[in-house]
């Protein structure tokens, strides 16, 4: 019993205490309380503002840059941009923080800082850069077809953008093979599905997979067996003008293709012939269709 008393002297002694008494225990507990704050406070803006110019704090993260000590360079170019958030460095130090972190392998901080430079300062001569440094962060966690794609589309998303804002650029020109490639990825994860559900005889489900494989990836080696899925998808839901369509264009584009063969064998095998549709979608979809009824491969 003792023990306990003692341990909860403070509040109950406190309160049969006069009051002038808890009063000033009162005030000597908010004095210590506030000199511990001005001590907090003091100690967090030594941490947040660096007082060495920008041009110093610049080069001691090119030179940390230069020892391959990334992850380093890339705090100290935050620093310099926190600290002096006006001066001609802090916009580079931005974007060679992001770098710095991509370098790192700091795949989500590189993100980040890379995707600021681009908010806060598009089209300028670094923004190409910034672009570059969000695309290849993505691009390098694209995974295989059967994986999830949402690396893949956000990779595409910054290739394309490389593409169509800085033609001239570096990174555009490296752009272009990247674009096949994520395309391709795309195009074959859309395909599994797509045969995935017609195996299941969901034949609505997977034309739209295949039917988002010959819209947006035309120029991928998937659009042949996506043609050809298309033709029996809607074979097998008695869709006959769109199969014929499908042949059509398959033959048209792609008459030694042994998915067009295939197709064609379908088709026949029916009673039916290639003819394209000018309602169809895939018509309008493709960029160059056959305006007359096509005969069988050679």
């Amino acid at each position: 019993m003792a023990a306990r008393e003692n341990v909860g002297w403070g509040v109950g002694h406190l309160l049969k205490t006069p009051k002038w008494a808890a009063a000033v225990v009162w005030c000597a507990m908010g004095g210590v309380a506030l000199t511990l704050a001005g001590c907090a406070s003091s100690s967090d803006s030594a941490t947040i503002l660096n007082t060495d110019p920008p041009e110093k704090m610049y080069a001691d993260a090119d030179t940390l840059m230069n020892k391959g000590k990334f992850e380093d360079a890339a705090r100290k170019f935050e620093d310099l941009d926190r600290s002096h958030p006006y001066s001609p460095e802090a916009r580079r130090a931005i974007v060679l923080a992001a770098y710095a972190y991509y370098k790192a392998g700091k795949t989500p901080e590189a993100i980040a800082s890379a995707e600021r430079y681009t908010i806060m300062h598009p089209g300028t001569k670094d923004a190409p850069l910034a672009h570059h440094i969000i695309a290849s962060a993505y691009f390098d966690d694209i995974k295989t077809a059967n994986r999830d794609q949402g690396a893949t589309r956000k990779a595409l998303e910054q290739l394309r953008i490389l593409k169509s804002r800085y033609p001239d650029s570096t990174y555009a020109r490296d752009a272009e093979n990247r674009i096949r490639i994520a395309e391709d990825t795309l195009a074959a994860s859309e395909m599994e599905v797509g045969r995935y559900y017609m195996k299941d005889k969901n034949f609505v489900a997977a034309i739209n997979r295949f039917k988002t494989v010959v819209s947006d990836y035309q120029t991928t080696a998937h659009v042949e067996e996506a043609l050809m899925r298309l033709t029996e998808c809607y074979m097998a839901l008695g869709v006959i003008n769109e199969a014929q369509t499908a042949v059509a264009v398959l033959g048209h584009n792609f008459p030694e293709s042994k998915w067009y063969k295939s197709a064609y064998a379908l088709l026949k095998s029916e009673g039916h012939a290639p003819a394209v549709n000018s309602d169809s979608w895939i018509t309008k979809a493709w960029k160059a269709v056959p305006k007359l009824s096509l005969g069988g491969p050679g």
